[in-house]
């Protein structure tokens, strides 16, 4: 009876382990542009404006990215690089 506790458990975890992955990688990962805060850029401006990471100076610049997920990046109204 143990035995069989233990292998319905491992079984379990296994599948749970499986469940996890798939939803982890449902979305893929896009540059997502018009989202950003100031300050909260993930590189560098497509438009020139600065070169690195936590530079943009406002808001929601078209020219700045977020990396997220495409789906994520749709529903916040950004627009994911093709």
């Amino acid at each position: 009876m143990k035995n069989n506790l233990s292998r319905q458990a491992l079984i379990a975890a296994a599948l749970a382990g499986l469940a996890t992955a798939g939803v982890a990688h449902a979305d893929e990962q896009v540059n997502c542009y018009g989202v950003a805060k100031a300050g909260q850029n993930d590189c560098a401006s497509k438009t020139g404006v600065h070169d690195c990471a936590g530079q943009a100076k406002v808001d929601h610049d078209n020219g700045d990215f977020k990396t997220m997920p495409r789906g994520t990046c749709e529903k916040l109204g950004g627009t994911p690089e093709k």
